[in-house]
């Protein structure tokens, strides 16, 4: 859940009343909201840079409030104190009657319009030729000189990779060749926003317009506010290259009809359709009867994007109700839960294995590209890798593929315990799978490591023929061996079962073990277990 820090006072101003730490926890817990912290700039740096840096800062009360992902809404001050007030049912300006009727995804651009003149041209260009003074800087700089001034810069450097591999980059001039901004990166010097401010230009690019729409549709309402005539805001005309022509912001109210019955079974209680019309209300969901049966109309406005469906309308009504105020009641069917097949499976085998005399390791499920391919002799195209498309460290840049590599890091972290070291891991891995909605898949799997002065090759293979016999399965004649690049060459096995190949058995090769700062032998054994339910 995204966190949103508010000024106490300022809050509580525009609340229109006081109210002690303990109420306005209560309130934000009705609302569906959680207080997650009470703290202080100053407190906030001391813990995180030491009360040297924090001499000076401010010890004016922050509220850490944490918001629901999806209401993009409750994300600034404006939007939560509108929120609240109409919850408390607070009078509010009608903006149905004026605003309706008068950075990987999305980048906002905030400008003085009264510096710049339209029409306004959102382009591209090599970055070579792109120059300008961008925000907060004293000289011009050309785009390939900002790339290399912000990768620095604690806060910019975290969008540099969304264009600076590109030929060209994204820049929006105004009708004199004033840079705006080169978004997703930075906005230009000249239209900057100032106390003197009285015309604001927003502009919102993105890479998906229904996005772009969302939160182009969220400033306006936050900003117009403060409009001289509150909640009125200037359209601006679009054109595209194809000629075609659009109006934004679109500002789209829509309405959607559904039974007080179905929210009443939904939420577990039992309220009249006007009660329920009032509930939604609450929620900045204008809502009447109409009428006909237990019908309701539920209109919802520009802000509440994350109304999808009928069943989030529900969500709202449960929340305005109170989910502490909903009577508890026995389920009407009985049932009876029982752990899934193969996480009993796991639990089983985890048991066996330590009393083989191997130590259980819990290693991360992310990992870099090199833990996973380079390290074990492999290229990474090979691997069918899920890539994080946005690392925030080399460590975690791709989800593994193998728990091999997290058991000889683990090894390598305790190599001054006393040998031998025996490990084990049962855990999921995760592989590209182009059958499943998302494109991945979770595989179970079982894996093991012997590190001493000699390979122990035996020992590895005595857990396997062990693992075997807890599992039923006998040998066969289909089983085989063959040489796999990652173990040590002539000293690898295959492990078949029922005539399918089901993991690897063997010494790793030196080299790979030099590559995880090991010194000595280590052999290893990994095969997925889900193919033996």
């Amino acid at each position: 859940m995204p966190t949103v820090g508010v000024k106490r006072d300022i809050l509580f101003s525009a609340l229109g009343r006081a109210y002690s730490d303990e109420e306005f926890d209560e309130l934000c817990f009705e609302f569906g909201l959680e207080l997650d912290e009470i703290t202080s700039e100053k407190e906030i740096i001391s813990k995180e840079q030491g009360d040297s840096k924090a001499s000076g800062a401010s010890d004016v009360i922050l509220y850490k409030i944490d918001v629901p992902a999806n209401r993009y809404d409750l994300l600034c001050l404006e939007g939560l104190v509108r929120g609240l007030r109409v919850f408390k049912n607070k009078k509010v300006e009608n903006m149905t009657s004026t605003l309706c009727r008068k950075r990987s995804l999305v980048a906002i651009g905030t400008h003085d319009l009264d510096t710049i003149s339209g029409p306004f041209m959102y382009t591209a260009k090599a970055p070579t030729d792109i120059s300008f003074k961008p925000l907060n800087q004293t000289k011009e700089y050309t785009a390939t000189q900002l790339m290399s001034l912000y990768k620095t810069d604690s806060h910019l450097r975290h969008y540099l990779h969304i264009i600076e591999d590109k030929p060209v980059y994204p820049i929006i001039y105004d009708s004199n060749g004033i840079v705006l901004s080169m978004p997703p990166i930075i906005n230009g010097d000249h239209s900057k926003i100032s106390l003197k401010t009285r015309n604001v230009f927003i502009e919102c690019t993105a890479t998906d317009l229904t996005k772009a729409k969302i939160v182009l549709d969220m400033m306006v309402t936050m900003f117009s506010e403060y409009c001289a005539q509150p909640f009125t805001v200037e359209e601006t005309e679009v054109v595209y290259p194809d000629g075609k022509t659009y109006m934004y912001p679109e500002l789209a109210y829509r309405k959607e009809k559904l039974s007080a019955e179905f929210i009443n079974r939904k939420v577990g209680i039992n309220e009249s359709t006007e009660r329920i019309a009032q509930l939604l209300t609450r929620m900045c969901l204008f809502s009447q009867a109409t009428g006909s049966g237990d019908e309701i109309e539920v209109e919802i406005p520009p802000t509440r994007s994350d109304v999808i469906h009928a069943c989030d309308i529900m969500e709202d009504a449960a929340i305005a109700y109170g989910f502490n105020n909903i009577t508890r009641t026995t389920p009407r069917s009985y049932t009876v839960a029982n752990q899934l097949p193969l996480n009993k499976l796991t639990e089983l085998l985890r048991q066996d294995l330590a009393a083989a005399g191997f130590t259980e390791a819990l290693n991360f499920v992310l990992c870099s590209q090199e833990d996973i391919a380079d390290k074990l002799g492999k290229k990474i195209s090979e691997t069918r890798a899920a890539h994080i498309s946005n690392p925030k460290t080399a460590e975690f840049q791709v989800a593994r593929t193998t728990l091999l590599p997290g058991l000889l890091k683990t090894l390598a972290a305790n190599r001054k315990m006393p040998l031998p070291l025996k490990l084990f891991e049962i855990s999921d891995v995760v592989l590209k799978d182009n059958t499943k909605d998302v494109g991945a898949r979770n595989s179970r799997r079982f894996c093991a490591v012997y590190y001493n002065k000699s390979p122990g090759f035996e020992v590895i293979h005595g857990l396997l023929d062990r693992t075997m016999q807890l599992l039923e399965v006998k040998v066969g004649s289909r089983e085989g061996y063959h040489i796999h690049s990652t173990f040590f060459s002539g000293r690898c096995a295959e492990i078949f079962v029922h005539g399918k190949s089901v993991g690897h058995l063997g010494v790793l090769h030196p080299d790979v073990i030099e590559r995880f700062e090991l010194t000595m032998p280590c052999s290893a054994l990994e095969m997925d277990i889900e193919l033996f339910l």
